[in-house]
């Protein structure tokens, strides 16, 4: 199976497990637009966790529980992330935001359930036989997406808008560490965690990964398609942000996409050709511009 095949088989495992779950919820407005948030997007988050897994000999049908639980994060950060007092975004993936489709309280408490139904995922049984595995996946979900993680890599971003100097290099590249760069980790750690593994040679991999698709992200801002992208582009030079764009070039940030994704790659040793399925995702992620 390629790449582009084992993704799309993924992912509609991933969508499969999320529409059962949110059908089982009760009737309402957050219902749907959680459903609405959910829809569409390449699961590259959830396809790391199940590759990972399946490295480690977690069948698909296990993985897709943990699988399904990041994305379901992943979801929440997007539509909190759309609001007007963050990003004040229309468009999400190709279709509309979730403040524009509903409100912005629907959009706050959908991204909250969705943030609290990531987390239920990962306690049920389902998710792993071991209870002490299930706390391990929940407690390194709650660190990866908390105050010194994703929401302070965005907390960071905020701030940077309205600083008075532009952020440095390594600014940039620790707040994005958080903002991006932390979901991405817990997602190719879960695997060898589900497996009682040691995830450091995943967490190696997921480090020059994170950072890569942030680049790739900063490149498309510039270069990219907005109906190709399904969201709006062009957005950080407008607000005055430093991007690895506008510190780097578009050159130089194309030639330290493709460096990390070789330490990605290089991460992944270990596994030999089993592997293949995580280095072509790392190719992915500067594919998508480059």
């Amino acid at each position: 199976m390629s790449f582009e095949e084992g993704l799309r088989a993924a992912a509609a495992q991933l969508q499969a497990r999320l529409d059962a779950a949110v059908s089982a919820l009760p009737d309402s407005a957050v219902r749907d637009a959680m459903a609405h948030a959910l829809r569409g997007g390449k699961r590259l988050r959830g396809y790391l966790v199940m590759e990972g897994a399946r490295l480690h000999g977690i069948a698909a049908g296990q993985a897709v529980q943990a699988g399904a639980a990041i994305e379901a994060l992943h979801a929440y950060s997007l539509v909190h992330d759309d609001l007007p007092a963050m990003d004040d975004d229309d468009l999400r993936r190709g279709q509309p935001t979730v403040h524009r489709k509903w409100d912005e309280a629907t959009a706050i408490l959908a991204g909250d359930a969705l943030q609290t139904l990531a987390f239920a995922l990962l306690a049920e049984e389902a998710t792993a036989p071991d209870p002490a595995i299930r706390v391990q996946l929940i407690a390194r979900l709650a660190e990866a997406a908390g105050a010194g993680g994703m929401v302070l890599g965005q907390a960071l971003d905020i701030a940077a808008e309205s600083a008075s100097a532009p952020l440095t290099l390594d600014e940039i590249t620790a707040l994005q560490a958080g903002k991006t760069g932390a979901l991405i980790g817990w997602s190719a750690e879960a695997g060898a965690i589900l497996g009682g593994a040691n995830p450091a040679a995943l967490r190696r991999y997921a480090a020059a990964l994170g950072l890569a698709f942030q680049i790739a992200d900063d490149i498309l801002d510039v270069t990219g398609n907005a109906e190709r992208a399904g969201k709006r582009l062009q957005k950080d030079e407008g607000r005055h942000k430093a991007t690895f764009v506008s510190l780097l070039g578009l050159e130089g940030a194309r030639a330290r996409a493709t460096r990390l994704v070789a330490e990605a790659e290089a991460a992944l040793a270990p596994y030999g050709a089993a592997a293949d399925g995580l280095r072509e995702a790392a190719r992915f992620v500067i594919a998508r511009e480059m």
